[in-house]
């Protein structure tokens, strides 16, 4: 194990003050040979694995949810020496749960009994068993927190999958109660009002509606709905992720494999997009800021329980970099940075235009290859470490509303040339983000979020 410089990058947060992400090969070797023991023990989990690895362009690791081992049958020093400790989370009787906090790595569960499980972490566990054609009962009722389903067994050796909806934890809960609030909730988000004349309005609507859902169900469950309700609404308007979404569900698997959500703010509507993810239980992690001639910083948000990560962009300057300008604010400007320019020609993420884009967790070089092969283009890498790879794929145009030019125009932002560009053409709307970590790398490399941050800034994007 050691530790990657850390980028240049202010730091605030609510859980630490040090964000210097560390590389665990140690960790990553261990979880990498139970998976290829567990593998070689059950000949229809290994053809299986391949068989998603070959149709999503991905690493079937990153589709684990977790591992249970028996507890004779490992080191629980060595676990420990390498970074794995143990968790107060809700389980059933005979597990011990160890966590990697510091990584993306799944946790290690330890049984008394000598049975061994594989569990994979579909976005949805019906699709998933249909997508299978195979005859198996799911435990816990649709909607509920936590639910398995046995997908194979050979003698002590189980392939299984589980479905999260808010919990870290591992029991299957009864209460049809809550089940209901959950699937009024994911309504209640799919048919929330997305324009407004006032965004800051709007944004305060959305976080009443929240507010109002959390009276009778958990934060965490909360932000389930609502992020699968983002990211259907974003799949809806890009291209590319219908076609990988197509791929994934070959095998019914989904999103299970996202990275992190990025949503894009206006200056003086920031401090209110953080305050809503925040009552959605997300903590605030590092900041970064890009450069004075780059303009623009972001704040890295995380939620534990629902295994969800936020990458929040917005304009800021030089003289604010130090500030905590995620929770004191930012005063509008007359001058429009890239993040600023792409709010005033699609609107407020947490609104109409939805995320920029979402990372998912991918075999880099397959992706790239295998898109190619559909005509979908991947943009110049703007990370290409051995334990970070990250890339956009080309971005989707979308329309502009000829008022929100107008307004631009009035206010100087754009030129009339540019006016005619964005009428004429569209200006770059979403991505999806093709990234491949290794050795748990959690983090983000400050210097390559700059460059492809101004390498997707609207003007250029426009040929202007």
């Amino acid at each position: 194990m050691y530790t990657i410089k850390k980028p240049k990058a202010t730091v605030y947060s609510q859980l630490s003050n040090n964000f210097d992400w560390g590389l665990y090969s140690d960790a990553e070797r261990l979880l990498k040979r139970e998976v290829q023991k567990f593998l070689r023990q059950i000949p229809f989990a290994k053809k299986f694995a391949k068989q998603i690895e070959e149709n999503t362009s991905t690493f079937f690791l990153d589709w684990v949810d977790h591992i249970v081992i028996p507890g004779n049958e490992i080191d629980i020093t060595k676990l420990k020496y390498s970074g794995f400790e143990k968790v107060d989370t809700a389980v059933p009787k005979g597990f011990g749960v160890y966590r990697h906090t510091k990584t993306i790595f799944p946790p290690i569960l330890i049984s008394t009994s000598n049975v061994h499980e594989l569990a994979l972490k579909p976005e949805n566990i019906d699709h998933f068993v249909r997508g299978l054609q195979i005859k198996t009962s799911i435990e816990g009722k649709k909607y509920s927190p936590y639910r398995r389903a046995v997908v194979h067994k050979e003698g002590n050796h189980i392939l299984s999958a589980v479905e999260r909806r808010g919990t870290s934890g591992f029991i299957i809960e009864e209460n049809k109660k809550n089940r209901e609030v959950y699937k009024n909730a994911l309504k209640l988000f799919s048919r929330r009002e997305r324009s407004f004349d006032n965004d800051r309005r709007g944004i305060l609507e959305v976080e009443k509606l929240i507010k109002n859902v959390i009276r009778t169900l958990s934060p965490a469950r909360t932000a389930d709905a609502f992020f699968r309700v983002e990211r259907v609404y974003w799949e809806r308007k890009n291209r590319t992720a219908k076609h990988q979404r197509k791929r994934h569900d070959i095998n019914g698997l989904g999103w299970g494999n996202h990275d992190h959500h990025t949503f894009r703010s206006s200056r003086k509507n920031f401090k209110y997009l953080i305050r809503l993810l925040e009552k959605l239980g997300f903590l605030c992690r590092e900041r970064f800021f890009a450069g004075e001639d780059a303009g623009w910083g972001a704040q890295v948000l995380e939620h534990s329980d629902c295994n969800f990560v936020v990458f929040a962009d917005v304009d800021i300057t030089e003289m604010e970099k130090d500030t905590d300008f995620s929770h004191k604010g930012l005063k509008e400007t007359k001058k429009l940075g890239t993040i600023g320019l792409w709010i005033a020609l699609h609107g407020e993420s947490i609104l109409q235009s939805g995320m920029h884009h979402m990372a998912a967790r991918f075999n880099f070089t397959q992706l790239k290859r295998d898109l190619s092969k559909a005509n979908i283009g991947i943009m110049k890498p703007f990370s290409d470490f051995s334990f970070l790879k990250q890339a956009f794929t080309e971005g989707e145009f979308w329309k502009v509303e000829k008022n929100r030019l107008d307004t631009l125009q009035t206010k100087r932002s754009i030129t009339s040339e540019q006016y005619k560009r964005f009428l004429k053409n569209g200006a770059i709307g979403s991505h999806l983000e093709n990234i491949q970590r290794r050795q748990g790398f959690k983090g983000f490399n400050q210097d390559s979020v700059t460059a492809i941050i101004q390498a997707v800034d609207p003007r250029k994007q426009s040929g202007i």
